[in-house]
This record gives C-alpha cells, structure tokens and sequence, in this order.
C-alpha cells in the first residue's frame, strides 16, 4: 500500500470520526440528580423502607421541606431539607411529586 492510499484513508476516517462520535443523550429530568439522595431512605419509586413519599403533591413535599428547614433540634432529615435553596426544593418537590 503506498502512502498516498494511507492519507487518503486516514482523511476519510478523520472526516467521518465526528459523526460516530456523536451520541444523542436526554437530559434527566430536572430534580433527578437531586431526587438521588432520597431515593437511599425513600426508594427510587419514594416507597421504600423509610416514610412513603409516593403520590405526594409538589405542594405538600415543598411545604413538608420548608417546615423541616425550621425544626429544632433537627433530625435527620431536617438537616438533609436545611442543605437546599428555595428553588431547588421546588425541582426536588416538582420531580418527587411524578413518582406514582
């Protein structure tokens, strides 16, 4: 094989590497990462071994969270609540909230 056939092969590979390379991922759903830290006590589906969270509006698991930031002395889960800003409360409430 010449060197001529090689660089012209190696053009072709290069020029066509780009497009193999390009993988089509979604996005999780926003508060999913979040939502991971729950998924230890509460399960991936919010029924596990710890308090159901399963079939809870967003408003009630936002309004549970916000109440837990202001507990004294904090248990367990009012230091996890105390961890979150406003909004992402409301990402992990809006996400927890579509596990049916």
């Amino acid at each position: 094989m010449n060197q001529s056939k090689i660089f012209q092969g190696l053009v072709l590979a290069l020029a066509v590497a780009p497009a193999f390379a390009q993988t089509t991922t979604t996005a999780p759903p926003p508060g999913r990462l979040l939502a991971s830290n729950c998924f230890q006590c509460h399960g991936t589906n919010g029924s596990g071994g710890v308090d159901s969270i399963r079939g809870e509006s967003v408003s009630e698991i936002y309004n549970e969270m916000k109440e837990m930031q202001r507990k004294t002395p904090p248990k367990m889960m009012d230091m996890h609540a105390r961890g979150y800003t406003d909004a992402e409360i409301k990402l992990l409430a809006t996400y927890l909230a579509t596990l049916r």
